[in-house]
C-alpha cells in the first residue's frame, strides 16, 4: 500500500513534457496589417537549431531539435510561399479515442504540411484527406500569404477551426493558446496561468507589434497567479545580491528552448518577405536573429548546427542560463537566481539583451521596407547577416564577457 501511495504522489506531480505558449494574430491587430504567428517553445530538447529544407513541393525554414540530424520534425516554420505553422500540445483532446498510429507526431506532421501546403485551404484539405493517419493532439496555429490566420484544435480524427479574421470568434483580432483546447474536455489540460497572464498583457496593447512580441511577450516574467513581475517589481541590488525565486508557471520556464515570431505579408507583397524573428535559445539570454526562406547558405551561421553540434547561439544562451540556475542538487534548479537576470544596477543578462536588441529590429525593418519597394536581394541579405553576426558577437563579448564559438 505504501508503494502505491508513493507512486500516486509521484504521478500527481508529473507535468506535461511539451508545454508551450502561442498566439495567432491577424492583420487587424497589427500596426501594418501583416499577420503574426508566435510560439514560445517549452520542451525537454533544449538544444534547437534553424534548418533550411528543400521540400517535395516547397522549400521551408523551421526550428528543429539539434539531435534530429535529419530534421525530420519541424516544430514551427514557414515555407517559400508564405504558409506558416506552429503548435502547442493539447492535453484535453481525444478523450476516449484510440488511434492505430503512434502519438506525438506533431513535428512530423508540420514538416509534411510545410512541404506541400500553400495556404489555409490546402491545409484543411490535407487534414480532411488524412483523418486517422496522424497521432495528433494539438492546437495548430497557421497564417498564409493571403491574410489567412486561424487555430485548428486537431485530434486523431477531426478538428475545430477558430478563424482569427472572424470578429465574432476573435473580436480583438488575435487568439491565444497554451496546453488545452477550447473544444476539448472542460477544465482539463495545462497552461491556464500562462494563458491568463498572456491575455492580460495582450489586452493592454492598442496594436500587437513585432517590438512588443519580442520585448514583452517573449520575455514575459510576470506570474499570472501570484501577480509579481520579475522585470518590473522589486529587484536585487546587483549581481552579488543572492535572491532566489521559485521559478514555476511563468511564460518563460526553465524548459523554454526557443521562440519563433513569424511576420507574414500583405496579399500584394512577395511571400518570400515573410520574416522569421528567431530567438534560438533560452529567451532571456538569447538575442533575436531574423531570417528569410532563401537558401541554406543565407541562414546566419549563429543558428546553424554542423553535424549535430550545438549552434553557436544556443551554446552561449545555455551557458548564460546556467548562471541563473546555479543550484544543481535536489530541486535546486527550480530556483532562479534573480540578480543574474536583472537587478537595480542594470548588470543582469536581460539588462544587456533588451537594450541591445532594438538595433537589430530597426535595421531589419529598414531592410524590409527596401525589399518591399525593390525586391529581396541576396547581396543585401549577405551584408545584413555579416553585420548581424558581428553585432551579436560584440554584444556578448563586451557586455556579457561571453565569446561565441563557431
Amino acid at each position: 500500500m505504501r508503494q502505491l501511495l508513493v507512486i500516486l504522489v509521484i504521478l500527481g506531480f508529473v507535468v506535461p513534457g511539451l508545454p508551450c505558449t502561442s498566439a495567432v494574430i491577424s492583420g487587424k491587430a497589427t500596426p501594418d496589417g501583416r499577420p503574426l504567428l508566435w510560439k514560445h517553445r517549452d520542451t525537454g530538447d533544449l538544444e534547437n537549431k534553424l534548418v533550411f529544407i528543400e521540400g517535395s513541393k516547397y522549400d521551408l525554414v523551421g526550428v528543429a531539435n539539434t539531435n534530429d540530424t535529419l530534421s525530420q520534425q519541424i516544430w514551427m516554420g514557414v515555407n517559400e510561399v508564405g504558409f506558416a505553422i506552429m503548435n502547442t500540445a493539447s492535453y484535453n483532446l481525444n478523450e476516449g479515442q484510440v488511434c492505430d498510429v503512434p502519438d506525438d507526431q506533431e513535428g512530423l506532421f508540420m514538416r509534411a504540411v510545410l512541404e506541400v501546403c500553400a495556404n489555409i485551404e490546402e491545409f484543411e484539405a490535407f487534414m480532411d484527406n488524412s483523418q486517422g493517419e496522424w497521432g495528433l493532439a494539438a492546437n495548430f496555429g497557421v497564417i498564409d500569404a493571403k491574410g489567412g490566420a486561424a487555430y485548428y484544435e486537431k485530434g486523431y480524427y477531426d478538428y475545430k477551426k477558430y478563424d482569427v479574421t472572424d470578429p465574432d470568434i476573435a473580436p480583438a483580432g488575435y487568439l491565444i493558446r497554451t496546453n488545452f483546447s477550447m473544444s476539448g474536455t472542460e477544465d482539463k489540460g495545462y497552461g491556464f496561468i500562462r494563458h491568463d497572464v498572456t491575455s492580460e498583457l495582450f489586452n493592454e496593447q492598442d496594436k500587437i507589434s513585432v517590438d512588443f512580441m519580442l520585448g514583452m511577450a517573449t520575455r514575459n516574467l510576470k506570474h499570472g497567479l501570484l501577480g509579481h513581475d520579475l522585470r518590473n517589481g522589486p529587484k536585487p541590488m546587483d549581481l552579488n545580491d543572492e535572491q532566489y525565486v521559485l521559478f514555476q508557471d511563468y511564460v518563460v520556464r526553465r524548459y523554454s528552448a526557443s521562440t519563433l515570431l513569424i511576420q507574414g505579408v500583405l496579399p500584394e507583397d512577395d511571400p518570400q518577405l515573410t520574416t522569421l524573428w528567431t530567438v534560438l535559445g533560452w529567451q532571456p539570454t538569447t538575442m533575436v536573429t531574423p531570417v528569410w526562406v532563401r537558401s541554406a547558405d543565407l541562414l546566419p551561421g549563429l543558428v546553424i548546427s554542423e553535424n549535430g553540434e550545438t549552434t553557436p547561439m544556443n551554446s552561449v544562451s545555455l551557458a548564460l542560463k546556467q548562471t541563473c540556475f546555479p543550484i544543481e542538487r535536489g530541486n535546486g534548479q527550480d530556483y532562479l537566481l534573480h540578480s543574474q537576470l536583472t537587478n537595480q544596477a542594470g548588470t543582469g543578462i536581460l539588462d544587456v539583451i533588451l537594450p541591445a536588441e532594438p538595433a537589430i529590429i530597426e535595421r531589419t525593418k529598414k531592410l524590409q521596407e527596401k525589399w518591399r519597394k525593390k525586391g529581396l536581394k541576396d547581396r543585401d541579405l549577405k551584408k545584413f547577416n555579416k553585420w548581424l553576426e558581428n553585432y551579436i558577437r560584440k554584444t556578448y563579448s563586451e557586455q556579457l564577457n561571453q565569446e561565441i564559438g563557431g
